[in-house]
């Protein structure tokens, strides 16, 4: 393998050309990304970006060391693929043959009907151009309560913002974590003086506010859309990669072709753990799974099924999930919900399927170990939160 691309400049990116150089891959090497900037973590955008605590969250990296080409500003836009091996990214910038591809373009957020101005949380120059309208008493209108409404109404209640926010589904986080669980956030939003309106849906957005699908209107300075992202792949259109849903991706992050591999928010890899396949939207992929993207594509045995972790801040309180609760049959809880502390852990019979905590890590962290390694647990021992998670095991 002489050159490789690599299609994507976030995270996922630059982590996978470290990777690549340090399992001494020592050929061409280039990096392309739609965004002028160096990679830079996106969590902060929601968090210290928004609430002007930051505004750099550049990845160090050594790029000299990495001997890697830089091309930014410069969008994919085709994919050709030789008949063996091989084949030609397409770019704003030219045409780039490769006989080693890495996929890491992510995912763009879902955006509105209408021709009113909307807010998206994506990129650092998104976050900018929010915070600018973040002013005390401007009107902000989040779409959607989800991981990242929550995260920008934290920031806009706390810059003296009188904010809105209208969720489609009867609860927050209702994808999330399930309406049971965010029922338990609903009181947050009130504390924090956000007005959350569960049941409501959008029609469009247009200038001064947003128009519901009953007919009613939401005035407002500022609207900002959290509805969820796609992944950034329709650049592959014609390929003859497989893509649903994502990249389709094996449990070492290969596609169809061997050349070929895909990581972060736009892969859709096969979890044996799970018995079906995941994309997962969240920075702790971005961070780990190139590893193993560049151990396969350079002929290395590695599989990338890993325990999913993510984690919030909102209203005052540090918010952690892992695992997969979809299908799980019972919730025990550890603490009282209505407190600053507790957690909730999903169980598929004896076994740990899920855990988010509230200002409760240390559950998280040993939670997460026991879902690992399939520990079965005890759930009466695991309800006490008095009882440390890892000692809550069972039979």
């Amino acid at each position: 393998m002489d050159r490789v691309i690599i299609v994507g400049a976030g995270l996922a990116g630059v982590r996978a050309a470290e990777a690549l150089r340090a399992r001494g891959y020592e050929g061409a090497l280039t990096l392309v990304g739609a965004e002028p900037h160096l990679p830079y973590d996106r969590p902060p955008l929601s968090k210290a970006v928004l609430m002007g605590r930051a505004d750099d969250t550049t990845v160090a990296a050594d790029w000299t060391a990495l001997r890697c080409e830089l091309l930014l500003g410069h969008r994919a836009t085709g994919l050709r693929l030789d008949d063996v091996r091989g084949g030609t990214v397409e770019t704003t910038a030219g045409e780039l043959p490769f006989d080693g591809l890495v996929i890491a373009t992510g995912s763009s957020p879902v955006r509105l009907p209408g021709d009113g101005s909307q807010h998206v949380l994506r990129t650092i120059d998104d976050a900018r151009a929010l915070r600018a309208g973040l002013r005390e008493g401007a009107r902000i209108v989040l779409v959607g309560a989800g991981w990242i409404g929550a995260e920008v109404a934290t920031a806009a209640a706390g810059a003296g913002c009188a904010v809105t926010v209208v969720e489609a589904a009867d609860t927050p986080l209702a994808v999330a974590v399930g309406p049971e669980i965010g029922a338990r956030t609903e009181p947050w939003y009130a504390e924090a003086g956000v007005e959350l309106r569960c049941g409501v849906k959008v029609a469009a957005v247009e200038a001064g506010g947003l128009v519901l699908a009953d007919g009613g209107r939401v005035e407002a300075d500022e609207i900002v859309v959290g509805v969820g992202v796609r992944p950034e792949v329709g650049w592959l259109a014609g390929s003859g990669l497989d893509v649903d849903g994502g990249v389709v991706v094996d449990g070492s992050l290969r596609t169809n072709r061997p050349e070929i591999v895909a990581v972060g928010d736009c892969a859709a890899w096969w979890s044996a753990r799970y018995g079906r396949r995941l994309r997962v939207e969240h920075w702790d992929t971005a961070l780990n799974a190139p590893e193993t993207a560049a151990a396969s594509l350079l002929g290395e045995e590695a599989v990338y099924d890993p325990v999913p972790y993510f984690w919030s801040e909102q209203f005052g309180r540090m918010v952690q999930y892992a695992g997969q609760h979809q299908g799980a049959g019972r919730l025990v809880f550890r603490g009282d919900p209505e407190k600053a502390e507790w957690s909730a852990c999903w169980l598929s019979g004896t076994r740990l399927s899920a855990i988010v905590t509230v200002n409760r890590p240390r559950d998280l962290v040993q939670a997460r170990r026991l879902m690992a390694a399939g520990t079965p647990v005890d759930p009466e021992a695991l309800a006490d939160p008095e009882v440390p998670v890892r000692n809550a095991v069972g039979a």
